[in-house]
């Protein structure tokens, strides 16, 4: 069963080629968007104002001046992850346990019946209300139509359109907690231009139907749009929506390897006043790529643009599970970083009003917490507790930062009044600070800072540990492989050193999760800020590409900081 997501990774063989020609031809198309002056932002601002004078009053959740608000007027930004449903309907417990990484939104994956059976009527409802029941809003999407014009067995958005129609009935006053995405990555990398029309008849066939929703379309490109297309034809697609709420979808991935990719695209929508979010991105290298996903996230704070990560789990190739065979206590290294790290999940996502979380008319910030006290100091980790901050409301969680001279970095969040601060370097003096935020997003005054030296020596002495290592992918010349770390001590492992050596000359070209340093066949692979702490019975995944000969033995033994490890 496939259960990869359809994009630019695909199988076709001619797409590494294509994805090193999108620096070019994708920022060329740029022009074609963004507007060139402030005279012409003004205009696309008084279109936007006549089109709205124009079409009915809103229902639920819907667009106004290129932003997604809910319908009473609050302005939403989706923060959550993909969830393939169609391939494991089994997996009820999902969305539950997304909401509790802290997600406001979950994406659905479903199936119309033309390539993989059809996700019915009442089942579709079930959906909708374990949704509703986790306060998520729910991001529905047509799983068919991938690659279509490309991939032989991708089904046509006309049919996705049928198909939503074929749930008007369950669908029909959901529009608060329901968004329609008609067809994932609906075009391949074949005459993408083809894009255009087919899109705009679904969305015309479905407002002609009666439905209110907001919309989303997904990019040509499988998803990467890295042709401009959906940039060109982007405000001509919006216009011909009677209701203007519609939003664009971009998926990021290996083409968006660099900052100035991820930025101009993103800015590109913004500045023409025209709603986006990234509806799948992924952050692990693999062999067409590294994806930027740092600066994904980043970006996407600092617009408010909404993002979900692919994927929950499930993946034939699990490189981008962000929990492990569907365990929220096995979270990835991608995990790690979509849910806990810095611009993640936990420090930046807001529940939807309509459950009522967050408060549209609460303006006022908590108090400062407590300056911050340390404990548990060691080479490269401490932990921080402090007093709690109070509000008007209730407060929703902290933020933690680093802070240098005039300048500050976040390096925490935590619902708690408490946090580790992990990946930190030995014998180093560092000062870190407190922000208290609540629901509606504001954000206290800083707390006074604790000033923390890191211990000189970064050993873990006692280390209990197996791990676990295997290949997830090879081709002719390479392969990409997956570590797993597991700490089976009763002490949380705070910074470590993994040991091993390749036996066939094989070379580490990229790595996710952490660094690797190599001379000959003896691989040092130091953590990443995310995965350096590993808690008692807990895990972390290190992934990788390598280069290899003809054979690729794999390793038969391994340390962590000096400490021999079982093996599994």
């Amino acid at each position: 069963m496939r259960t990869a997501r359809g994009t630019a990774r695909s199988s076709n063989p001619v797409i590494a080629l294509l994805a090193a020609l999108a620096t070019f031809l994708g920022l060329v198309a740029l022009g074609a968007l963004g507007p060139a002056t402030a005279q012409a932002q003004e205009r696309a601002g008084e279109r936007a104002g006549e089109q709205t004078q124009a079409r009915p009053a809103a229902t639920g959740l819907h667009i106004s001046d290129g932003r997604l608000l809910e319908g009473n007027g609050n302005d939403f930004v989706m923060r959550g992850v993909n969830h393939a449903h169609t391939w494991y309907p089994g997996e009820t417990q999902s969305l539950a346990d997304i909401k509790a990484t802290g997600a406001n939104t979950v994406r659905v994956v479903l199936s119309d019946g033309h390539r993989w059976t059809e996700n019915g009527p009442a089942e579709v409802a079930g959906i909708v209300d374990q949704c509703k029941a986790n306060r998520l809003i729910c991001v529905l999407e047509v799983h068919d139509t991938t690659g279509y014009g490309e991939d032989a067995a991708a089904g046509t958005l006309d049919h996705a359109a049928d198909y939503w129609i074929s749930l008007q009935d369950v669908l029909t006053g959901e529009e608060n907690y329901v968004i329609i995405n008609i067809g994932n990555e609906p075009w391949g990398n074949t005459d993408p231009a083809g894009w255009t029309a087919p899109t705009t008849a679904a969305v015309q066939k479905l407002r002609t139907a009666g439905f209110e929703h907001t919309i989303m379309v997904d990019a040509p490109n499988w998803g990467q749009d890295w042709q401009g297309v959906m940039r060109a034809n982007a405000q001509a697609v919006y216009d011909a929506d009677t209701t203007g709420n519609l939003i664009f979808s971009i998926h990021m991935y290996s083409v968006y390897n660099t900052a100035q990719k991820v930025t101009e695209y993103l800015n590109g929508f913004v500045d023409a006043g025209l709603p986006l979010l990234i509806g799948e991105f992924g952050g692990p290298a693999d062999q067409w790529g590294d994806p930027d996903e740092d600066t994904m996230m980043a970006v996407a704070e600092q617009l408010d643009l909404g993002y979900l990560a692919w994927s929950w789990s499930g993946n034939t190739d699990p490189i981008l599970d962000l929990v492990i065979d569907f365990d929220p206590s096995r979270l990835s290294s991608w995990g790690e970083r979509i849910f806990h790290g810095v611009n993640g999940i936990a420090q930046t996502s807001r529940e939807a009003t309509v459950f009522g979380g967050g408060n549209p008319g609460d303006t006022e910030a908590p108090t400062a917490p407590g300056t911050p006290t340390a404990s548990a100091v060691t080479a490269t980790s401490a932990a921080l507790t402090w007093a709690a901050a109070t509000d008007n409301v209730a407060v929703a969680g902290y933020d933690v930062v680093r802070v240098s001279g005039g300048s500050e970095t976040t390096v925490a969040a935590s619902a708690t009044n408490s946090a580790t601060v992990s990946g930190l370097t030995a014998d180093t003096a560092y000062a870190f600070a407190v922000y208290a935020r609540d629901a509606a997003g504001n954000r206290s005054t800083r707390s006074a800072t604790v000033s923390v030296t890191t211990d000189e020596d970064g050993g873990t002495p006692g280390v209990g540990c197996s791990v676990g290592y295997r290949v997830v992918g090879d081709w002719s010349a390479g392969f990409q492989g997956e570590i797993v770390i597991r700490n089976t001590g009763t002490t949380t492992i705070d910074g470590w050193t993994l040991g091993f050596a390749f036996a066939n000359g094989q070379t580490i070209s990229n790595m996710w999760g952490g660094t690797p340093a190599q001379s000959g066949g003896t691989v040092s692979v130091t953590p990443a800020s995310y995965t350096a702490s590993i808690a008692a019975g807990g895990s972390v995944t290190v992934g990788f590409t390598a280069a290899r000969g003809a054979a690729n033995t794999a390793p038969t033994a391994f340390t962590l900081s000096g400490a021999t490890c079982a093996t599994t």
